[in-house]
């Protein structure tokens, strides 16, 4: 769910639907939805060009406030209910919202999936959620998956973000989903490292290549959760790997994926990512994710050096990158059992609701918060196709068995 891959995400689905679909071209030609008007809607937070980002950073916004006890503006809900298309589904960004979609509107499940767990959260918008949750349910590939974009072959991540929309909306999949997510996830034995992550997708050849992004949403999607994800009941024990020519089930996903993220944020407290060439960087959204996988796998003892770094390194990061990334750490605080309000020295809430319009209530009286002035001011594929940022998180010599 990392806020910085949202447009080289549009850019690589587009590239896959485009060799699958002939009459969609690249998105230099043709945008996923019609160009940004020149003044922001008053409903949306954040103050950069939603054209890639819009439903999602509202989305995570809406249901980071809904978390953290305050009860969002009318118009910023309202915003975000009117860009969902009459069949249902949800395009990044919609500058004329009250016009049809058309073939120009490109739709895809990661913002539709957003929008979802937004909408069912804030309440009041179940029409709009049935439409959508029937969208996504159709939009389920043969394989148990879903893709970014209608067309496009399952990713982990996608399919992580569906599953959580499902459960948020108490709906279910046609067909399972978590045979996928078990077939990509990784054997611990295997020979290079990244025994227990799962991989985005498989290269050409079939290979599994460990994906932090990947392995944190596929962890959510094992588990059923969403991304206000709170913590689950820590193992008495660490997990030991299940036998590499098993098929692993839903909970021997979950705890594998979890242990690939203990062991890859174990030395620093952080995951890195970098672009080709360049040198590697702490990764504040993966690591955010990787947070809250963890702690809704039950391992909060491995994910408390990870948080504890983010509390002191991170506001700088969010304050740059806007709503979606507050809504990350707000994320990672509620998994946690934290208060977002006091993250770190910054009130992350009041930072968030500066983005946009002033929620309509907040919950003063909620314990330990901290009454200080907001700062105005970003996954969620992060794929094997885009530029290799969040991937390859590899480690040789992976502990076997983790005691928690």
């Amino acid at each position: 769910m990392n806020v910085l891959r949202r447009s080289a995400a549009v850019l690589a689905a587009t590239a896959v639907i485009g060799a699958a679909m002939p009459t969609m071209t690249a998105l230099a030609a043709d945008d996923p939805s019609p160009s940004a008007s020149a003044a922001l809607p008053s409903g949306l937070y954040g103050s950069t060009d939603p054209k890639y980002d819009g439903v999602w950073r509202q989305s995570l916004a809406l249901l980071a406030q809904h978390t953290a006890g305050v009860t969002p503006a009318a118009k910023a809900v309202d915003w975000l209910a009117g860009q969902q298309c009459a069949n249902g589904a949800f395009a990044a960004f919609r500058a004329e919202p009250t016009a049809a979609c058309d073939a120009k509107v490109t739709v895809d499940t990661n913002s539709t999936a957003a929008a979802v767990q937004a909408l069912k959260a804030v309440g009041g918008h179940d029409s709009a959620v049935g439409k959508a949750v029937t969208w996504l349910k159709s939009q389920q590939n043969k394989d148990g998956g879903w893709g970014y974009a209608p067309g496009s072959p399952s990713d982990t991540n996608s399919t992580g973000v569906v599953i959580g929309a499902l459960a948020a909306a108490g709906a279910s999949a046609d067909r399972t989903p978590y045979d996928l997510l078990a077939k990509w996830s990784i054997p611990c034995d295997q020979d290079g490292g990244g025994g227990g992550g799962l991989a985005y997708q498989p290269d050409k050849t079939g290979k599994l290549t460990a994906n932090a992004d990947a392995t944190a949403a596929g962890v959510l999607g094992a588990l059923g959760k969403g991304f206000a994800a709170t913590a689950g009941k820590a193992p008495v024990e660490g997990y030991i790997c299940a036998d590499s020519d098993k098929a692993r089930t839903r909970d021997e996903v979950a705890r594998n994926g979890a242990e690939y993220l203990a062991d890859a944020v174990h030395e620093k407290g952080y995951l890195v990512s970098a672009l080709p060439g360049a040198k590697p960087q702490p990764d504040y959204g993966n690591t955010a994710d990787a947070v809250v996988a963890m702690a809704a796998q039950g391992w909060t003892k491995p994910a408390k050096k990870s948080y504890a770094w983010l509390t002191a390194n991170s506001a700088q990061w969010a304050k740059q990158s806007g709503p979606a990334a507050y809504a990350e750490l707000i994320f990672a605080a509620h998994a946690m059992g934290a208060d977002p309000r006091d993250f770190g020295g910054t009130d992350l809430v009041t930072a968030l609701n500066a983005t946009g319009p002033a929620p309509r209530a907040a919950a003063a009286e909620h314990t330990g918060a901290k009454k200080s002035s907001g700062t105005s001011v970003w996954w969620i594929v992060g794929t094997g196709l885009v530029a290799g940022i969040g991937i390859g998180f590899l480690f040789s010599g992976r502990r076997k068995q983790r005691q928690l």
